[in-house]
């Protein structure tokens, strides 16, 4: 097993740059079927994970498609109207395939797979590596097969790729450039508390201030904190100023 993974990362694992490692890897896709690919780096949405927020991350190193494919009515379908890959990534899923979240026998995900098939996709094995502050490597590798009555991979043929999958998303993580640093981004209320309590205001005097709860008060103090990395409000105070955000 680990030669024949090895026989499918080794060339992605030898790339310099992040482009070329993912050109190798689909490159020694193709003769098995390989009709699409995608890698991305980008830091997940510290806001609440939707279709849209996921897409508005960025990141993608490369996408090897048909021409025509970003931005068509197909494409936007699957990344917003039905994205069933926000489950894998809430649950810090490493490998797996699209069907296991969107299965091709529930007629639910019907238009989804129709949509897949534009792209000549008739599933989509995918690897993602996660690492610090959030950042996230990611691959999906789409095939003509796996799901349509045509050749299917053997259990450890599928093993095989998705772990060599998972090698190649690793790669990319060192390869790629460092992500910027992850802007601090408060709320409107949570900016008014942190301001009062520059002005060394409690829980209590906020509360009275903005007509909150002091129990309200406190909850985006203590966010602000947490958003901000610092260990008490003192600190928390410090570095508003010191990012320019008070």
């Amino acid at each position: 097993m680990l030669q024949q993974i090895m026989d499918i990362a080794g060339p992605a694992l030898a790339a310099s740059t992040p482009v070329d490692a993912t050109r190798a890897f689909y490159d020694a896709m193709v003769p098995l079927g390989a009709t699409y690919c995608q890698t991305r780096h980008y830091r997940r949405p510290a806001t609440t994970l939707t279709s849209t927020s996921h897409f508005a991350a960025g990141g993608v190193i490369a996408r090897i498609a048909r021409d025509g494919w970003t931005g068509c009515g197909a494409f936007n379908y699957i990344c917003f109207d039905q994205n069933p890959l926000l489950i894998p990534i809430r649950e810090g899923r490493t490998r797996y395939r699209v069907s296991d979240f969107a299965p091709h026998h529930d007629r639910s995900f019907g238009t989804y797979w129709d949509a897949w098939a534009e792209c000549g996709a008739g599933d989509v094995i995918c690897a993602t590596s996660y690492g610090a502050e959030r950042a996230i490597a990611s691959l999906h590798l789409g095939f003509g097969h796996l799901g349509f009555g045509q050749r299917a991979f053997a259990p450890d043929e599928a093993q095989a790729i998705s772990m060599a999958g998972l090698m190649l998303t690793e790669h990319l993580m060192g390869l790629s450039a460092p992500l910027p640093p992850d802007p601090v981004r408060l709320t409107r209320r949570e900016r008014d508390c942190m301001a009062f309590v520059a002005e060394g205001k409690s829980d209590w005097e906020i509360s009275v201030i903005l007509r909150i709860s002091e129990a309200t008060a406190r909850f985006h103090v203590d966010n602000a904190r947490a958003k901000l990395g610092a260990v008490n409000r003192a600190q928390a105070v410090a570095r508003l100023v010191s990012l320019r955000l008070m």
